[in-house]
């Protein structure tokens, strides 16, 4: 990976867990680099990276990331602008350059995500030809990363909610009962980010087990405003790792303190 950590732009608590469990399973993780060149002989290969470290492999797949496909749609002609890597240009409400061409989903790069391409298409159907626009909020959508174990998230990181003001962060790491049971070796990460002034619950985070499925429901909560005493007062299901969520009671950290303080 060209960074320390894999998955940039995600909860550097859910990044540090998601290493640590993919070198607990025994996968090599070779951490800011990049690939020089690969050699193929035969059925094997040999990846060559930039520091000279070779890797004897059967299999190479390199994710290098992807660009808006607007080459050749004639958009400078029409005047609608890109930025730098073809993507559409698009204010708040989908509309272009140009008063009268939107544009929705991936071709905009900013949530590269199906069902907020939806979102926006239903936003935009009911903006030209029903009662109005829907509104979506970019900062709540949760969204998943089906790795082993998996890990969902949803709302701000906690870098992003500390360059907003204070915020109270709260940790837990815990062995889930399954592999308490099955003696496995799989850990659980779950995160709170609480805005310090209101008190509303602004990111969830989570690796392990199911996650996906707990967030898609804590995401309601986080939609709605629900702040930390909400969730405190919420009676947790009892065997579950999603009761840990509605039962962190005592503050990890401060984040943005510094920050807050210097500019009083």
């Amino acid at each position: 990976m060209r960074q320390t950590l894999p998955l940039r732009g995600f909860d550097e608590d859910l990044r540090e867990s998601l290493a640590d469990a993919l070198e607990t399973q025994g996968i090599s993780l070779y951490r800011g680099k990049t690939i020089a060149s690969v050699e193929q002989d035969g059925l094997a290969r040999t990846v060559h990276l930039t520091d000279g470290t070779m890797i004897e492999t059967g299999l190479v797949f390199s994710a290098i990331g992807r660009v808006a496909n607007t080459a050749g749609l004639g958009l400078d002609r029409a005047g609608v602008e890109t930025d730098g890597f073809g993507a559409v240009t698009v204010d708040a409400e989908g509309r272009t350059s140009q008063e009268n061409i939107f544009a929705i989903g991936d071709v905009t790069d900013r949530l590269n995500l199906t069902p907020v391409a939806i979102a926006e298409g239903h936003s935009l159907a009911d903006r030209l030809f029903g009662p109005g626009p829907r509104h979506w909020d970019l900062d709540a959508v949760a969204t998943a990363v089906f790795s082993s174990p998996p890990l969902a998230t949803v709302g701000l990181t906690e870098a992003a909610a500390a360059a907003r003001g204070p915020a109270d962060i709260y940790v837990s790491r815990f062995t889930p009962m399954r592999h308490t049971l099955s003696g496995r070796k799989r850990r659980t990460m779950m995160k709170l980010v609480v805005d310090q002034a209101s008190q509303r619950v602004v990111g969830a985070h989570m690796l392990g087990e199911d996650a996906p499925e707990i967030v898609q429901g804590l995401s309601i909560a986080i939609n709605c405003g629900a702040t930390k005493a909400d969730f405190d007062r919420t009676v947790g299901i009892h065997p579950t790792a999603a009761e840990e969520f509605v039962t962190m009671r005592t503050r990890t950290r401060v984040a943005g303190a510094q920050t807050a303080a210097a500019a009083e």
